[in-house]
């Protein structure tokens, strides 16, 4: 028995009835040979975190734009975050890990430079919906590898391309990304906006804080428990209505309070207006795109691959392209 039957093994064992077995996938859109070593969504997890699109998180906004400090969140930060939470309430609900961990290490590869500010500059300057979650599709099925993809299992994909939006992954594991990337970018969210300076603690309404909890940790600690003990020995992912009901006051709140905050968002303008600028410049400039993204241009025409090379670009890329471009050399934008 190999290292990788000895663990698919293991899963049918000791893993909840209604798990996603790796032995059991639905596989891969290209047939590979399987290796001994590890399972397939071992492998998957393992594809995701050597691409350059995950490397390119660190550098790419979460909420605050070029924020002055060391401690606020990246994309790349969230990400861990989500994963960590995910895989939490699924080793707690003995459901696969591994499967749970590669989704939620995918679910935001196709987040645009500057937040959702560079989603917007893309959605109006297209005139047609960027949506984050199909572009994270994008990128694992057709951008990585230049052009070949990493060719992912179905249950991964579906985890990463269902993480948001309307469509609910079928599978336990992708239900826990889509839960925990909320848990995660809500309650993170607040300790970044303390740190700005523009929530404190006491802001957070009373009727939230005594359900879910007075600070960061206890906050976590309570939604992540309340889904584990909801939950447990069925075949759903769910939470007590007082909890899920504090939670979603709480979105509402940031929404109102930071979302929406002038601080927070105060260079969203400039940000949009570099996303767009540079759009329009390989629109009109496809010999400048680089070599690897040239080849794609007769497949799949010119505004989608432009939109693939500027989404893929992080914040401080978009920032050094644009003045490469506009920006008389000498001058600077600083």
């Amino acid at each position: 028995m190999t290292v990788r039957e000895a663990i698919e093994q293991r899963e049918r064992e000791t893993l909840a009835p209604y798990a996603a077995l790796a032995a059991e996938s639905k596989g891969r859109g290209r047939p590979e040979l399987e290796r001994d070593d590890r399972t397939c969504y071992q492998r998957d997890a393992d594809r995701i975190l050597h691409s350059r699109s995950f490397r390119r998180l660190m550098h790419k906004t979460q909420v605050f734009l070029q924020p002055e400090g060391d401690h606020y969140r990246t994309r790349m930060t969230h990400t861990l975050e989500v994963a960590r939470i995910a895989r939490t309430i699924a080793r707690a609900l003995r459901l696969n890990e591994d499967l749970t961990e590669a989704a939620a290490m995918g679910h935001d590869l196709g987040h645009t430079p500057f937040g959702h500010a560079g989603e917007q500059a893309l959605s109006e300057v297209m005139g047609t919906p960027f949506h984050h979650n199909v572009q994270s599709l994008r990128v694992v099925d057709k951008l990585e590898k230049d052009g070949r993809g990493l060719n992912l299992t179905y249950e991964v994909r579906r985890g990463i391309l269902c993480h948001s939006g309307p469509d609910i992954p079928e599978t336990l594991e992708g239900q826990i990304v889509r839960l925990s990337d909320r848990i995660a970018y809500i309650n993170h969210d607040i300790d970044d906006a303390m740190r700005a300076g523009i929530l404190k603690n006491e802001d957070i309404p009373r009727k939230i804080a005594e359900v879910l909890g007075e600070s960061h940790s206890e906050r976590i600690n309570t939604l992540v428990s309340d889904v584990v003990r909801c939950s447990m020995d069925q075949p759903v992912i769910a939470m007590t209505p007082t909890v899920e009901a504090a939670m979603l006051d709480l979105r509402a709140f940031m929404f109102e309070r930071v979302y929406r905050n002038p601080v927070a968002k105060g260079e969203e303008v400039k940000a949009r207006r570099i996303i767009q600028e540079l759009y329009k410049y390989y629109i009109a400039h496809p010999e400048k795109l680089p070599a690897d993204f040239l080849p794609q241009l007769d497949l799949e025409g010119m505004p989608r691959i432009v939109c693939d090379y500027v989404a893929g670009m992080t914040d401080k890329y978009a920032v050094y392209k644009f003045e490469e471009i506009f920006v008389p050399t000498g001058w600077g934008m600083r």
